[in-house]
């Protein structure tokens, strides 16, 4: 486990001496590629815990209810009829959702920005915001967990504390909880993941530990990573640059092989077989990271 020392921000969690987080409803907000498989997942291994995914997109919950997926990943569909009747459940009443939660996961899409500074290149928040806003009409009579689940840049957390923390309202414990998928292993990921990282703010450890005890429901405990919050987002990102860099170093080897006459598989398999090096995304190709 990794006990990082605090990094401050300008908003500051309210301190958690006195707060014992019980987690017996989580809310996830977005059911998209992360969100849906995550906390189908979460239903099948935590059935004392209800789970409810909300989206404003009426026609994607309507799948999730009745199908077919608006997503495929193998296995996927058998969880979520195993656990739809029970204790997972898909809605657009976001704000009753929300309200009645004790965990709130914000799962909504990061895309690139189209318009304006950094357009092309840096990821559009407005959809986090967006779902800040809601936490903050809906979930103001008591704290929550409030937990990053998407794909941010470094430093997004101190804008989430800085909409949901504050004279007037409640201690919101803030938290980063990054997942690794690929697509088309996205289930076998999240049953036997690698690790699971939770990132906090300082004064959050409680909240870290409450979070953890629900992926201590299929997950060693050696590899649930407790760190502070810039940390996990950081590593998110840098976990993603490295496998890209991979994918365009094997691509780039290809154009050589092309020039000299060697086969890159061959050569993909050679130097995959360096255990300091490894098999994994040594293979020509686009790829797909998330």
């Amino acid at each position: 486990m990794i006990n990082s020392s605090p990094v401050h921000s300008q908003a500051q969690p309210a301190s958690e001496t006195n707060t014992c987080w019980e987690i017996n409803k989580i809310c996830c907000i977005g059911a998209g590629y992360v969100g849906g498989p995550t906390c189908a997942v979460i239903a099948d291994h935590c059935p004392e815990i209800e789970v409810t995914i909300v989206d404003i997109d009426a026609a994607r919950i309507a799948r999730w209810q009745d199908g077919p997926l608006p997503i495929y990943e193998p296995g996927l569909e058998e969880i979520v009829a195993r656990t739809r009747t029970k204790n997972l459940k898909f809605t657009t009443a976001c704000e009753l959702a929300i309200a009645a939660a004790d965990l709130i996961f914000i799962s909504v899409n990061t895309p690139t920005k189209l318009t304006g500074v950094g357009r092309g290149r840096a990821a559009d928040l407005r959809y986090v915001e967006a779902a800040c806003r809601m936490i903050l009409r809906a979930a103001s009579d008591r704290p929550r967990i409030i937990v990053e689940k998407s794909t941010v840049p470094c430093r997004t957390a101190e804008s989430v504390a800085s909409m949901l923390l504050g004279p007037g309202l409640p201690g919101h414990a803030i938290l980063s909880n990054p997942e690794f998928l690929a697509e088309g292993t996205a289930i076998a990921d999240l049953q036997r993941p690698d690790r699971i990282m939770i990132g906090g703010l300082p004064g959050t450890q409680t909240a870290q530990e409450a979070l953890a005890r629900v992926y201590e429901h299929w997950v060693p405990r050696e590899r649930i990573l407790l760190m502070n919050v810039w940390s996990s987002e950081l590593s998110k990102l840098a976990a993603n640059a490295l496998l890209a860099q991979r994918i365009s170093s094997i691509n780039a080897l290809s154009a050589v092989c092309e020039a000299t006459g060697a086969d890159i598989e061959e050569v993909s398999y050679a130097v995959g077989a360096d255990s300091r090096i490894g098999s994994k995304f040594l293979r020509p190709s686009v790829g797909t990271i998330f």
